[in-house]
């Protein structure tokens, strides 16, 4: 694709500029976005290996694996966006289960995770909702849209380029560009571009959401990295194989000695087709009038068919190869030799790494969904900037480990029974393992007993005066 000059009105030619950089890097990395979207969607098949042993048809039968995908969603389904907390004020008093629930925030969050592990990073933004809409919004976005530049100073990006829109011919029709202090649309129609403003206060309402980043890819890296797809490709070869073998080797091999050809034919001469001369059963071969001795008679010589056992053990080491590189436990992947954990610390320690990995990766995304929802809130509450009291608004993720209800209740108790007064905080139901819609519905009920208990107690009050 030829690079796109952009010329919004709104814009300096510096910032022009830039805009059109940053928009000819994201074509510069639309064959990798490609390929590791195909990667994940199951739509990679293998490249044609013509190497005389394994017939061409096989090749293009279309066989695909979907291990980048297990890799990608066994991460992103222990990275969960819990609830948001903050010790200095309550949430309530700012409205933000209005924001979490018109934003669909958990949702969002976990799209914006998966997009994230599959191009290295995504986007999450704030912006003032029109008419009609919810007063703020957080949207999040794919890199094969979006890209900024990156202040390793600040640590803040400098701008954000998030293209809405493309014509016909692959180029950006619609975009919206985010500096500090201002927010610019634009689109372009007939080949001319427009563009309209919005200014605020909150310098750039926008921030990544990077998998492992690291000083000099501060976007990071893909998690369906180049070990991954050289081990899915070696894998879907030795898929191939297997195929192949069943069709050729799963057949007992027959050698005749001294038959007559013509009871591979058909009644009108034809040769038998090769298939049904696999699987027919011989009930009688005529013996050869014209040979003499030992060739009279028929001989027929089995030879047993080969077992599958050495491509079955290929494809078993190539799954536990690519187990250990995406930190999976072999039982995610691995065909046999893998034992099931039988207990709590076994099942953890066979999922230590993907746990770590979890920890390490919600680690990293809270820093900008903390800067985004807070700059969020902000616009919900009519705040010009966002007030210092926000800062202390953060994210609770959900713990990656999968533990019983019953031996969170036992632990929870234990914790209790050491610091009383958290039983009558929202905190305290948490550590005793109940969701956030049992918390709801409990401190719900227990304000409405407390309610009628001080109308009972005023009743009586006034029963006494009277």
């Amino acid at each position: 694709m030829t690079s796109q000059r952009i010329d919004l009105p709104d814009l300096s030619d510096d910032e022009n500029r830039d805009v059109s950089r940053l928009l000819d890097f994201i074509a510069s990395k639309a064959r990798f976005n490609r390929t590791v979207d195909a990667y994940y969607d199951g739509e990679k098949t293998i490249r044609a290996t013509f190497n005389g042993v394994i017939p061409p048809q096989y090749y293009r039968l279309g066989l695909v694996l979907g291990w980048s995908a297990k890799a990608v969603d066994a991460l992103a389904r222990r990275c969960n966006l819990d609830d948001l907390v903050w010790p200095d004020g309550t949430l309530g008093d700012l409205g933000y289960r209005d924001l979490w629930n018109a934003n669909q925030l958990g949702a969002e969050v976990s799209q914006g995770i998966t997009s994230g592990l599959i191009h290295a990073t995504s986007f999450a933004t704030a912006t003032r909702g029109e008419d009609g809409e919810h007063p703020a919004l957080i949207h999040f976005h794919d890199a094969t849209d979006a890209t900024g530049d990156w202040n390793a100073r600040t640590r803040r990006l400098d701008n954000l380029v998030v293209v809405t829109g493309r014509g016909g011919d692959g180029h950006a029709s619609e975009l919206t560009v985010f500096l500090d202090g201002r927010t610019v649309t634009g689109v372009r129609e007939g080949g001319k571009w427009s563009s309209e403003t919005a200014e605020h206060q909150f310098g750039i309402p926008a921030a990544p959401l990077a998998y492992r980043r690291r000083l000099k890819r501060p976007f990071g890296r893909s998690r369906i990295s180049r070990a991954l797809r050289a081990h899915q490709d070696a894998a879907a070869r030795s898929l191939v194989r297997l195929e192949g073998h069943s069709d050729v080797y799963s057949f007992p091999e027959f050698w005749m000695l001294g038959a007559d050809p013509s009871i591979f034919r058909n009644a009108d001469g034809s040769p038998t087709d090769r298939f049904q001369q696999m699987i027919g059963r011989i009930k009688g071969i005529p013996d050869d009038k014209d040979a003499e001795g030992a060739l009279a008679r028929a001989d027929v010589k089995k030879f047993s068919a080969e077992s599958p056992t050495a491509n079955l053990a290929t494809l078993n080491t190539q799954a536990k190869l690519f187990a250990r590189e995406a930190s999976l436990p072999d039982s995610a992947l691995a065909l046999t030799d893998f034992a099931n954990p039988t207990s709590a610390e076994s099942y953890d320690a066979s999922q230590y790494e993907l746990i770590a990995e979890a920890e390490g990766a919600t680690d990293e995304w809270s820093a900008p969904l903390r800067q985004v929802i807070q700059i969020a809130l902000a616009i919900q509450n009519g705040e010009r900037t966002v007030p210092d009291a926000y800062r202390s608004i953060d994210c609770r993720w959900r713990d990656p480990r999968y533990t019983s209800r019953s031996a969170q209740a036992d632990a929870g108790s234990k914790t209790i029974a050491a610091v009383p007064w958290l039983a009558e905080t929202t905190t305290g139901l948490r550590v005793l393992g109940l969701d956030r819609q049992d918390i709801d519905e409990a401190m719900g009920e227990r304000r409405r007993a407390q309610a009628l208990a001080r109308i009972d107690a005023l009743a009586g009050v006034t029963d006494g005066a009277v």
